[in-house]
């Protein structure tokens, strides 16, 4: 592969499809949830855009640590084992946030979409409601082992073919992409926010999130392990996967304009 090809129109579009389908990872939906429910709170202005400040700082740590495999480790030669176990590590994660939501979506009262990483943040973190906070809470989580992995993968591969650059321009699309998605989320949650008239509807609401994110964890670790570890199913050709982040940019774009065209009718009627 020359440089030319890797920054190439389809080989950034599937950079920038990669970071949409990585922005509805099941932990990104219920941290962006968590993010935005405390911003509502403390800073109402800011609840909206929550989404956007988790996917930059997210995407600034994954841009560190391509530039940094890049530049400091160009000949590194990764163990044998290193893609199993990297596997293994996603596909028990999957299955694990999808337990944790279930079992919390099957006891009675007040829901909350759970992560991982969630539990694993600093409180003071974990209940941010401050731009900068926010913008920390992604790093960290760019700075876990999977998402560090997938980093350190297109470092070695700029680095193969070019230089640093090509490892930072690569991030800065994949984090475009996962800005698209990560934004739409927290306008979403926003808005039903907004609208709630009543715990009720919010906690309906959130349960539907919930169940989104079981049938997300459960699906992606049921695909992962099927095509991978097992090898019992083919994966699904890459032009499938391009349809799928076509469809995320599409239902990303139609909910900003959703949720504008509804704010502008409502300061119409109150005008």
């Amino acid at each position: 592969m020359v440089d030319g090809s890797f920054l190439s129109p389809s080989g950034l579009a599937l950079m920038f499809l990669l970071g949409l389908r990585h922005g509805l990872d099941p932990d990104h939906i219920a941290m962006i949830d968590s993010l935005t429910m405390q911003a509502a709170r403390d800073r109402p202005k800011l609840a909206r855009w929550t989404g956007t400040l988790f996917a930059l700082g997210h995407g600034a740590a994954v841009a560190a640590v391509a530039i940094g495999v890049a530049v400091l480790m160009p000949d590194v030669a990764w163990p044998a084992w290193t893609g199993a176990a990297v596997e293994w590590a996603v596909i028990a994660l999957l299955l694990l946030v999808g337990v944790l939501n279930l079992r919390a979506l099957a006891r009675s009262g007040a829901y909350a979409p759970i992560g991982w990483r969630h539990k694993a943040l600093p409180r003071a973190l974990s209940r941010t409601s401050h731009p900068a906070g926010m913008l920390a809470v992604g790093a960290v989580f760019g700075l876990v082992f999977e998402t560090a992995t997938q980093a350190a993968a297109w470092g070695l591969a700029a680095s193969s073919i070019a230089t640093w650059t090509s490892a930072a321009i690569a991030s800065a699309v994949f984090a475009a992409g996962m800005i698209v998605t990560d934004t739409a989320d927290s306008f979403v949650v926003a808005a039903v926010i907004g609208k709630a008239e009543g715990s009720s509807r919010l906690q309906r609401y959130r349960r539907s999130v919930g169940w989104f994110i079981v049938v997300m964890s459960f699906g992606m670790a049921g695909y992962a392990l099927a095509t991978g570890p097992l090898g019992v199913a083919p994966g699904l050709p890459d032009a499938w996967f391009t349809a799928l982040g076509a469809a995320m940019a599409a239902a990303a774009l139609l909910a900003l304009l959703v949720h504008r065209a509804r704010r502008r009718s409502s300061l119409g009627l109150q005008g």
